[in-house]
């Protein structure tokens, strides 16, 4: 071995090390990043995004879970890729624009699902956000006014198709935006229903 050979080879695999760290931690770091303003990423798991004016968004699986939006979101979420609104709002509760007519406009699917208050959370309701959920084309976008509703929707939907616990899948919901105890108490019954009825 010539004189100096082992330095070298050291030295060659210590930057080769170093690079690979590096490479590590770039990645790491890209799998634990918003999602930012302007575009859609498939979160493998539920994060914090930030779109336009919605005070309230995070994502997951190309499932964007919002407060509501105004209409340039709604013309954002056009240019960058959403291909369905859902909307949890009855129409008098939107009096500023035809969200329908802007979002049909916009060439986007639009499903209205409203409901407002623990008497309107229905077994039906709960049933159809999770046919929603499972097949609406996706980039998809859902909202209703605080994102209080979209949680409580969430969490059966993270528990019977998503195989979460109660509890694991809870913590989503109220970080989407679900405070309302009632609508949690709903949701928990609903799948404790489902859960014997499928058993």
């Amino acid at each position: 071995m010539p004189r100096g050979y082992g330095w070298v080879v050291f030295v060659v695999l210590a930057i080769a090390a170093s690079m690979a760290s590096g490479c590590k931690q770039q990645t790491e770091g890209d799998t634990s990043k918003p999602a930012e303003q302007g575009t859609i990423e498939e979160a493998a798991r539920l994060q914090p995004a930030s779109w336009g004016t919605i005070k309230l968004l995070h994502a997951y699986q190309g499932v964007f879970l919002a407060s509501q939006p105004a209409p340039s979101d709604f013309e954002q979420a056009a240019k960058n890729g959403i291909r369905t609104v859902v909307n949890l709002r009855h129409d008098h509760e939107i009096s500023e624009f035809d969200e329908k007519q802007i979002v049909s406009d916009l060439g986007l699917d639009y499903v209205h699902l409203p409901w407002n208050g623990p008497e309107e959370l229905t077994d039906e309701v709960f049933d159809e956000a999770r046919r929603i959920l499972n097949t609406t084309a996706r980039p998809a976008l859902m909202h209703c006014g605080s994102a209080n509703r979209v949680g409580a929707l969430w969490l059966p939907w993270r528990v019977l198709d998503g195989g979460l616990s109660v509890e694991e899948a809870l913590a989503e919901a109220r970080t989407v935006g679900l405070r309302t105890p009632a609508y949690e108490a709903k949701a928990r019954d609903y799948i404790e229903r489902r859960r014997t009825d499928d058993g």
